[in-house]
Protein backbone atom coordinates (compact mmCIF):
# COMPACT_ATOMS: atom_id res chain seq x y z
CA UNK A 1 0.00 0.00 0.00
CA UNK A 2 1.34 4.00 -0.85
CA UNK A 3 0.80 4.92 2.51
CA UNK A 4 2.87 2.12 4.18
CA UNK A 5 5.59 2.64 1.70
CA UNK A 6 6.17 6.00 2.08
CA UNK A 7 6.06 5.51 6.19
CA UNK A 8 8.47 2.98 5.69
CA UNK A 9 10.46 4.90 3.50
CA UNK A 10 10.19 8.42 5.84
CA UNK A 11 10.90 6.39 8.44
CA UNK A 12 14.11 5.05 6.86
CA UNK A 13 15.32 8.04 5.04
CA UNK A 14 15.02 10.18 9.03
CA UNK A 15 17.39 7.10 10.30
CA UNK A 16 19.63 7.93 7.46
CA UNK A 17 20.00 11.68 8.13
CA UNK A 18 22.12 12.01 11.47
CA UNK A 19 24.72 9.43 8.91
CA UNK A 20 24.26 11.70 5.84
CA UNK A 21 24.59 15.28 7.89
CA UNK A 22 27.58 13.84 9.78
CA UNK A 23 29.27 12.60 6.82
CA UNK A 24 32.81 14.29 5.56
CA UNK A 25 32.17 16.58 2.52
CA UNK A 26 34.53 13.98 0.41
CA UNK A 27 32.71 10.83 1.04
CA UNK A 28 29.41 12.90 -0.08
CA UNK A 29 31.84 13.60 -2.96
CA UNK A 30 32.71 10.17 -3.82
CA UNK A 31 28.78 8.95 -4.15
CA UNK A 32 28.35 11.57 -5.82
CA UNK A 33 31.49 10.57 -8.31
CA UNK A 34 30.56 7.00 -8.49
CA UNK A 35 26.82 7.61 -9.52
CA UNK A 36 27.89 9.80 -12.26
CA UNK A 37 30.09 6.59 -13.81
CA UNK A 38 27.24 4.51 -12.88
CA UNK A 39 25.12 6.89 -15.19
CA UNK A 40 27.61 7.01 -18.40
CA UNK A 41 28.13 3.38 -18.02
CA UNK A 42 24.32 2.39 -17.58
CA UNK A 43 23.63 4.58 -20.51
CA UNK A 44 22.27 2.02 -22.63
CA UNK A 45 20.15 0.64 -19.93
CA UNK A 46 18.72 4.16 -19.15
CA UNK A 47 18.22 4.64 -23.13
CA UNK A 48 16.10 1.24 -23.08
CA UNK A 49 14.12 2.13 -20.10
CA UNK A 50 12.82 5.84 -21.59
CA UNK A 51 12.34 4.55 -24.83
CA UNK A 52 10.15 2.23 -23.05
CA UNK A 53 8.58 5.27 -21.22
CA UNK A 54 8.33 6.64 -25.04
CA UNK A 55 6.72 3.75 -26.30
CA UNK A 56 3.23 4.67 -24.28
CA UNK A 57 3.20 8.02 -24.49
CA UNK A 58 0.44 9.90 -26.06
CA UNK A 59 1.96 13.76 -24.64
CA UNK A 60 2.49 16.30 -27.30
CA UNK A 61 5.60 16.94 -28.97
CA UNK A 62 7.09 19.87 -26.28
CA UNK A 63 6.14 17.15 -23.85
CA UNK A 64 7.66 14.40 -25.06
CA UNK A 65 10.86 16.37 -25.90
CA UNK A 66 10.92 16.75 -21.79
CA UNK A 67 10.64 12.84 -21.23
CA UNK A 68 13.19 12.25 -24.01
CA UNK A 69 16.35 10.87 -23.02
CA UNK A 70 19.16 11.02 -25.46
CA UNK A 71 23.17 10.53 -24.87
CA UNK A 72 23.78 14.06 -24.96
CA UNK A 73 21.30 14.44 -21.76
CA UNK A 74 22.36 11.21 -20.11
CA UNK A 75 26.21 12.61 -20.28
CA UNK A 76 24.76 16.20 -19.16
CA UNK A 77 23.26 14.18 -16.34
CA UNK A 78 26.83 12.90 -15.16
CA UNK A 79 28.45 15.82 -16.11
CA UNK A 80 25.76 17.70 -13.29
CA UNK A 81 26.56 15.37 -10.75
CA UNK A 82 30.76 16.00 -11.17
CA UNK A 83 29.94 19.51 -11.04
CA UNK A 84 27.75 19.37 -7.92
CA UNK A 85 30.51 17.27 -6.33
CA UNK A 86 33.25 19.92 -7.20
CA UNK A 87 31.37 22.90 -5.70
CA UNK A 88 32.57 24.04 -1.93
CA UNK A 89 30.88 22.11 0.97
CA UNK A 90 27.60 23.90 2.08
CA UNK A 91 27.62 22.20 5.42
CA UNK A 92 29.74 23.96 8.45
CA UNK A 93 30.09 27.57 6.91
CA UNK A 94 29.67 30.32 9.28
CA UNK A 95 27.12 32.52 8.14
CA UNK A 96 27.28 34.93 10.68
CA UNK A 97 29.41 35.59 14.24
CA UNK A 98 29.71 37.85 17.00
CA UNK A 99 30.22 38.30 20.83
CA UNK A 100 28.06 39.19 23.43
CA UNK A 101 29.24 41.75 26.30
CA UNK A 102 28.72 38.98 28.83
CA UNK A 103 31.65 36.76 26.40
CA UNK A 104 29.43 34.26 24.77
CA UNK A 105 30.58 33.21 21.98
CA UNK A 106 27.63 32.96 18.91
CA UNK A 107 27.84 31.09 15.52
CA UNK A 108 24.97 30.76 13.03
CA UNK A 109 26.19 27.47 11.01
CA UNK A 110 24.41 25.92 7.85
CA UNK A 111 22.92 22.33 8.51
CA UNK A 112 21.03 20.41 5.92
CA UNK A 113 17.17 20.64 5.88
CA UNK A 114 16.68 16.64 6.76
CA UNK A 115 14.25 14.82 4.75
CA UNK A 116 13.05 16.82 1.49
CA UNK A 117 10.22 14.98 -1.11
CA UNK A 118 10.51 15.83 -4.21
CA UNK A 119 7.63 15.61 -6.75
CA UNK A 120 8.28 15.84 -10.39
CA UNK A 121 6.68 15.47 -13.54
CA UNK A 122 8.27 14.27 -17.15
CA UNK A 123 11.50 15.62 -17.30
CA UNK A 124 13.21 12.55 -15.97
CA UNK A 125 16.91 14.00 -15.00
CA UNK A 126 15.18 15.96 -12.63
CA UNK A 127 15.61 13.08 -10.32
CA UNK A 128 19.18 13.22 -10.99
CA UNK A 129 19.89 16.83 -10.25
CA UNK A 130 17.78 16.60 -7.58
CA UNK A 131 19.31 13.73 -5.68
CA UNK A 132 22.81 15.26 -6.34
CA UNK A 133 22.19 18.37 -4.70
CA UNK A 134 20.38 16.62 -1.92
CA UNK A 135 23.13 14.35 -0.85
CA UNK A 136 26.02 17.31 -1.23
CA UNK A 137 23.57 19.26 1.41
CA UNK A 138 23.69 16.68 3.49
CA UNK A 139 19.80 16.19 2.88
CA UNK A 140 17.61 12.42 2.17
CA UNK A 141 15.45 12.66 -0.44
CA UNK A 142 12.19 11.02 -1.42
CA UNK A 143 11.56 11.04 -5.60
CA UNK A 144 8.04 10.75 -6.54
CA UNK A 145 8.37 11.49 -10.34
CA UNK A 146 5.49 11.40 -13.03
CA UNK A 147 3.82 8.12 -13.88
CA UNK A 148 4.69 8.49 -17.40
CA UNK A 149 8.70 8.74 -16.48
CA UNK A 150 8.62 5.15 -14.25
CA UNK A 151 10.99 3.48 -16.09
CA UNK A 152 13.48 5.76 -16.35
CA UNK A 153 13.56 7.50 -12.90
CA UNK A 154 14.17 3.31 -11.68
CA UNK A 155 16.87 3.36 -14.10
CA UNK A 156 18.89 6.48 -12.74
CA UNK A 157 17.66 6.09 -9.24
CA UNK A 158 20.15 2.49 -9.87
CA UNK A 159 22.86 4.61 -10.69
CA UNK A 160 22.61 6.57 -7.74
CA UNK A 161 21.94 3.90 -5.16
CA UNK A 162 25.22 2.58 -7.00
CA UNK A 163 27.02 5.37 -5.68
CA UNK A 164 25.67 5.60 -2.28
CA UNK A 165 26.91 1.73 -1.89
CA UNK A 166 30.26 2.78 -3.74
CA UNK A 167 30.47 5.85 -0.95
CA UNK A 168 29.06 3.32 2.04
CA UNK A 169 26.76 6.11 2.75
CA UNK A 170 23.02 4.59 3.76
CA UNK A 171 20.83 3.30 0.40
CA UNK A 172 17.71 4.95 1.98
CA UNK A 173 19.26 8.70 1.19
CA UNK A 174 17.92 8.44 -2.21
CA UNK A 175 14.22 6.94 -2.84
CA UNK A 176 11.86 6.29 -5.09
CA UNK A 177 8.21 4.29 -4.90
CA UNK A 178 8.22 0.93 -6.37
CA UNK A 179 4.91 1.75 -8.65
CA UNK A 180 3.31 4.85 -10.63
CA UNK A 181 0.65 4.64 -7.93
CA UNK A 182 -0.85 7.98 -7.45
CA UNK A 183 -1.64 7.30 -4.03
CA UNK A 184 2.28 7.98 -2.76
CA UNK A 185 1.94 11.50 -3.81
CA UNK A 186 -1.17 11.97 -0.82
CA UNK A 187 0.63 9.75 1.51
CA UNK A 188 4.10 11.83 1.03
CA UNK A 189 2.20 15.20 1.64
CA UNK A 190 0.54 14.05 4.55
CA UNK A 191 3.99 12.09 6.10
CA UNK A 192 4.34 15.36 8.76
CA UNK A 193 6.97 14.70 10.86
CA UNK A 194 8.81 12.56 8.86
CA UNK A 195 9.24 14.94 5.89
CA UNK A 196 10.51 18.33 6.50
CA UNK A 197 10.28 19.93 3.00
CA UNK A 198 8.28 19.26 -0.26
CA UNK A 199 9.15 20.67 -3.26
CA UNK A 200 6.79 20.00 -6.34
CA UNK A 201 8.00 20.54 -9.77
CA UNK A 202 5.70 20.66 -12.56
CA UNK A 203 2.34 22.16 -14.04
CA UNK A 204 0.30 24.47 -11.84
CA UNK A 205 -2.19 21.94 -10.96
CA UNK A 206 0.68 20.03 -8.86
CA UNK A 207 1.57 22.79 -7.16
CA UNK A 208 -1.94 23.81 -6.41
CA UNK A 209 -2.07 20.27 -4.89
CA UNK A 210 0.61 20.23 -3.32
CA UNK A 211 -0.07 23.39 -1.59
CA UNK A 212 -2.99 22.98 -0.32
CA UNK A 213 -2.42 19.39 1.04
CA UNK A 214 0.81 18.85 2.39
CA UNK A 215 1.31 18.75 5.88
CA UNK A 216 4.52 20.15 6.04
CA UNK A 217 6.27 23.09 4.70
CA UNK A 218 5.87 23.39 0.81
CA UNK A 219 9.28 25.26 -1.50
CA UNK A 220 7.43 26.23 -4.20
CA UNK A 221 7.61 27.76 -8.10
CA UNK A 222 4.38 29.36 -9.77
CA UNK A 223 4.32 28.88 -13.33
CA UNK A 224 7.16 29.40 -15.82
CA UNK A 225 5.32 32.99 -17.95
CA UNK A 226 8.12 34.55 -18.75
CA UNK A 227 8.11 37.59 -20.43
CA UNK A 228 11.17 39.54 -23.03
CA UNK A 229 10.40 42.90 -23.70
CA UNK A 230 11.83 44.77 -26.75
CA UNK A 231 13.34 47.94 -25.54
CA UNK A 232 12.59 50.93 -28.31
CA UNK A 233 16.85 51.42 -27.60
CA UNK A 234 17.51 47.90 -28.69
CA UNK A 235 20.13 46.25 -30.81
CA UNK A 236 18.20 45.27 -33.77
CA UNK A 237 20.01 42.30 -34.57
CA UNK A 238 20.63 41.28 -31.09
CA UNK A 239 16.76 41.37 -30.46
CA UNK A 240 16.34 39.05 -33.11
CA UNK A 241 18.77 36.86 -31.43
CA UNK A 242 17.76 36.77 -28.17
CA UNK A 243 14.08 36.52 -28.35
CA UNK A 244 14.51 33.41 -30.94
CA UNK A 245 16.65 31.39 -28.55
CA UNK A 246 14.69 32.56 -25.39
CA UNK A 247 10.93 31.15 -26.95
CA UNK A 248 12.77 28.14 -29.55
CA UNK A 249 15.44 26.83 -28.41
CA UNK A 250 13.74 24.25 -25.83
CA UNK A 251 9.71 25.44 -25.84
CA UNK A 252 8.38 23.06 -22.93
CA UNK A 253 10.51 24.75 -20.05
CA UNK A 254 9.40 26.88 -17.32
CA UNK A 255 12.27 29.43 -18.30
CA UNK A 256 11.23 29.50 -22.19
CA UNK A 257 9.67 33.09 -23.13
CA UNK A 258 5.61 33.16 -23.10
CA UNK A 259 5.31 36.66 -24.30
CA UNK A 260 7.19 39.12 -26.35
CA UNK A 261 6.29 42.98 -25.53
CA UNK A 262 7.46 44.51 -28.01
CA UNK A 263 8.02 49.07 -27.62
CA UNK A 264 5.30 50.93 -30.52
CA UNK A 265 8.47 52.90 -31.30
CA UNK A 266 10.38 50.19 -32.77
CA UNK A 267 7.43 47.77 -33.50
CA UNK A 268 6.55 48.30 -37.03
CA UNK A 269 10.82 47.79 -37.76
CA UNK A 270 11.18 45.12 -35.83
CA UNK A 271 8.52 42.69 -35.39
CA UNK A 272 8.45 41.77 -38.73
CA UNK A 273 11.52 40.02 -38.63
CA UNK A 274 11.08 38.94 -35.69
CA UNK A 275 7.97 37.46 -36.89
CA UNK A 276 9.71 36.04 -39.43
CA UNK A 277 12.65 34.50 -37.42
CA UNK A 278 10.33 32.73 -35.23
CA UNK A 279 7.51 31.49 -37.70
CA UNK A 280 10.71 30.14 -40.02
CA UNK A 281 11.32 27.62 -36.58
CA UNK A 282 7.61 26.64 -36.43
CA UNK A 283 6.71 29.19 -33.92
CA UNK A 284 2.85 30.24 -33.73
CA UNK A 285 1.45 33.34 -32.41
CA UNK A 286 -1.37 35.10 -30.59
CA UNK A 287 -1.14 38.98 -31.18
CA UNK A 288 -2.81 41.96 -29.75
CA UNK A 289 -4.39 44.04 -32.11
CA UNK A 290 -1.35 46.44 -32.42
CA UNK A 291 0.46 43.44 -33.54
CA UNK A 292 -1.77 42.50 -36.06
CA UNK A 293 -1.99 45.95 -37.40
CA UNK A 294 2.10 45.45 -38.03
CA UNK A 295 2.24 42.00 -38.93
CA UNK A 296 -1.34 40.80 -40.64
CA UNK A 297 -2.67 37.20 -40.83
CA UNK A 298 -1.20 36.38 -36.69
CA UNK A 299 -3.86 35.15 -34.78
CA UNK A 300 -5.67 37.31 -32.35
CA UNK A 301 -5.18 36.91 -28.78
CA UNK A 302 -8.17 35.74 -26.80
CA UNK A 303 -8.80 36.87 -23.15
CA UNK A 304 -6.57 34.43 -21.55
CA UNK A 305 -3.80 34.29 -23.85
CA UNK A 306 -1.43 36.46 -22.19
CA UNK A 307 -2.19 34.45 -18.78
CA UNK A 308 -1.06 30.74 -20.19
CA UNK A 309 2.20 29.39 -20.03
CA UNK A 310 2.14 27.56 -23.50
CA UNK A 311 5.46 25.29 -22.81
CA UNK A 312 5.25 24.75 -26.41
CA UNK A 313 5.57 26.64 -29.90
CA UNK A 314 3.65 29.28 -29.18
CA UNK A 315 3.90 32.75 -28.74
CA UNK A 316 1.78 35.72 -27.04
CA UNK A 317 3.15 39.03 -28.43
CA UNK A 318 1.58 42.84 -27.70
CA UNK A 319 3.13 46.30 -28.70
CA UNK A 320 3.40 48.16 -25.20
CA UNK A 321 3.62 51.69 -25.61
CA UNK A 322 6.53 51.99 -23.37
CA UNK A 323 8.65 50.94 -20.34
CA UNK A 324 5.81 51.17 -17.91
CA UNK A 325 3.56 49.93 -20.10
CA UNK A 326 5.76 46.58 -20.19
CA UNK A 327 5.88 46.76 -16.60
CA UNK A 328 2.16 47.29 -15.78
CA UNK A 329 1.99 44.28 -18.39
CA UNK A 330 4.34 41.75 -16.55
CA UNK A 331 2.45 42.54 -13.13
CA UNK A 332 -1.14 42.10 -14.94
CA UNK A 333 0.03 38.94 -16.98
CA UNK A 334 3.34 37.71 -14.76
CA UNK A 335 3.92 34.69 -12.87
CA UNK A 336 7.02 35.72 -10.73
CA UNK A 337 9.42 33.63 -12.67
CA UNK A 338 11.62 35.30 -15.44
CA UNK A 339 11.45 38.49 -17.31
CA UNK A 340 14.39 40.04 -19.97
CA UNK A 341 14.57 43.11 -21.40
CA UNK A 342 16.48 43.63 -24.60
CA UNK A 343 18.07 47.47 -24.46
CA UNK A 344 20.77 49.41 -25.12
CA UNK A 345 20.05 52.59 -22.79
CA UNK A 346 21.65 51.44 -19.29
CA UNK A 347 18.80 53.39 -17.57
CA UNK A 348 15.67 51.91 -18.81
CA UNK A 349 17.53 49.04 -18.39
CA UNK A 350 18.04 49.24 -14.83
CA UNK A 351 14.48 50.91 -14.48
CA UNK A 352 13.44 47.58 -15.61
CA UNK A 353 15.84 45.11 -13.91
CA UNK A 354 14.36 47.58 -10.37
CA UNK A 355 10.83 47.85 -11.61
CA UNK A 356 9.94 43.91 -11.70
CA UNK A 357 9.06 41.90 -8.66
CA UNK A 358 10.16 38.21 -10.00
CA UNK A 359 12.65 36.07 -9.08
CA UNK A 360 15.28 36.60 -12.10
CA UNK A 361 15.54 39.58 -14.35
CA UNK A 362 17.38 39.52 -17.40
CA UNK A 363 19.58 42.26 -19.26
CA UNK A 364 20.33 41.43 -22.83
CA UNK A 365 19.93 37.76 -22.36
CA UNK A 366 17.67 34.65 -23.04
CA UNK A 367 15.09 33.78 -20.29
CA UNK A 368 16.20 30.55 -20.98
CA UNK A 369 19.49 31.11 -18.53
CA UNK A 370 17.09 30.88 -15.50
CA UNK A 371 18.95 27.53 -15.12
CA UNK A 372 20.86 26.56 -12.13
CA UNK A 373 23.60 25.29 -13.97
CA UNK A 374 23.81 28.39 -15.75
CA UNK A 375 24.01 29.96 -12.57
CA UNK A 376 27.40 27.87 -11.61
CA UNK A 377 24.87 25.72 -8.75
CA UNK A 378 25.66 22.67 -10.84
CA UNK A 379 22.21 21.94 -11.19
CA UNK A 380 18.91 23.05 -9.75
CA UNK A 381 15.75 21.03 -7.71
CA UNK A 382 13.65 23.64 -8.97
CA UNK A 383 12.91 27.44 -9.51
CA UNK A 384 11.34 29.15 -6.61
CA UNK A 385 9.13 31.95 -6.74
CA UNK A 386 7.76 32.66 -3.88
CA UNK A 387 9.23 35.53 -1.42
CA UNK A 388 10.35 32.78 1.67
CA UNK A 389 13.49 31.16 2.15
CA UNK A 390 14.61 30.93 -1.42
CA UNK A 391 13.75 32.39 -4.67
CA UNK A 392 15.29 31.64 -8.03
CA UNK A 393 17.19 28.60 -9.08
CA UNK A 394 17.48 26.20 -6.10
CA UNK A 395 21.27 24.97 -5.22
CA UNK A 396 23.35 23.99 -2.36
CA UNK A 397 23.03 26.97 -0.11
CA UNK A 398 19.02 27.27 -0.29
CA UNK A 399 18.95 23.42 0.74
CA UNK A 400 20.19 24.07 4.19
CA UNK A 401 18.71 25.63 7.10
CA UNK A 402 21.08 26.56 10.33
CA UNK A 403 21.66 26.06 14.04
CA UNK A 404 23.01 28.23 16.33
CA UNK A 405 26.36 27.57 18.37
CA UNK A 406 26.96 29.21 21.79
CA UNK A 407 30.47 28.94 23.55
CA UNK A 408 30.77 30.09 26.86
CA UNK A 409 33.60 30.21 29.35
CA UNK A 410 30.94 29.31 32.59
CA UNK A 411 28.44 32.30 32.22
CA UNK A 412 25.42 31.86 34.27
CA UNK A 413 22.44 34.31 33.32
CA UNK A 414 21.58 36.40 36.35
Amino acid sequence: MPGSWIADAAAAARNSTRILAGSVEATRNRALQAAATAIRDRCVQILAANARDLDVSTATDAFRDRLTLTPARIDAMAHGLDEIAALPDPLGRELAAWTRPNGLQFRRVATPIGVIGMIYESRPNVGADAAGLCLKSGNVVILRGGSESLHSARAIHAAMVEGLIAAGLPEACVQIPPDADRAHVGAMLGAAGLVDLIIPRGGRSLVERVQREARMPVLAHAEGLCHTYVHRSADADMARRLVANAKMRRTGICGATETLLIDAAVAGALLPPIIADLGALGCDFRADAAARAIVPGLTPAAADDFDTEWLDATLSVAVVADLDAALAHIAAHGSGHTEAIVAEDEAAARRFLAGTDSAVVLWNASTQFCDGGEFGFGAEIGIATGRVHARGPVGLEQLTTFRYEVIGTGQTRP
